[in-house]
């Protein structure tokens, strides 16, 4: 199934677990980092430097509240007490990417590793905005999408367990977030070899 930019533009929270079922056909590696690591070897590239990307919902009342599916992992913070410190905050400290800051050499790989729950997005941005779900970007204080948020693909969502792979391209600083809990975000200062 193929799915346009324009049925991305459009999804909110409750429809990623039903995009991820429909519209990608990746399996959830047992060991993403191994996975990863092997691969880039075999292609010869550089070495691999890692961003996690956390979270800490509860399935049943994600599940309940957004839809089934929408978390997968045991325990955790509930609906209730996440929009409660979203509300408060403008974020909610166990969703984040770990490090928050990042140092990478041109050629090197950046390995985003899904460790949580929830789909997340990994996205390169040129600047820190909102992302997909309106709601979230209205609580977060990030009303206007990041423009790359708004031109995701399929293959850009990254189920729990899953990863996502970017090169390091150019020296100078880059920025990345999840484009569905727009706090979520990294900074990657990138050097010459």
């Amino acid at each position: 199934m193929h799915c346009s930019t324009r049925t991305v533009r459009a999804v909110t929270l409750a429809f990623v677990p039903l995009l991820l079922a429909g519209c990608s056909d990746a399996g959830r590696p047992t060991d993403p980092t191994v996975s990863a690591a092997r691969a880039a070897a075999a292609r010869g590239g550089g070495s691999i430097r890692k961003v996690n990307m956390m979270d800490a919902c509860d399935p049943a009342s994600f599940n309940a509240a957004v839809g089934p599916g929408t978390c997968v992992r045991q325990g955790g913070m509930t609906f209730g007490q996440f929009i409660a410190q979203l509300t408060k905050h403008q974020e909610v400290g166990a969703w984040h990417f770990s490090p928050p800051n990042r140092q990478a050499k041109v050629g090197q790989t950046l390995l985003a590793v899904n460790l949580g729950g929830e789909v997340h997005t990994f996205t390169e941005v040129e600047e820190f905005g909102g992302g997909i779900v309106p709601d979230l970007n209205t609580l977060s204080g990030n009303p206007v999408p990041a423009p790359e948020c708004l031109a995701l693909d399929p293959d850009d969502f990254v189920p729990p367990g899953g990863t996502y792979e970017d090169e390091v391209e150019e020296a100078g600083t880059e920025l990345y977030q999840c484009c569905i809990h727009p706090w979520m975000r990294t900074v990657v200062h990138a050097k010459s070899k």
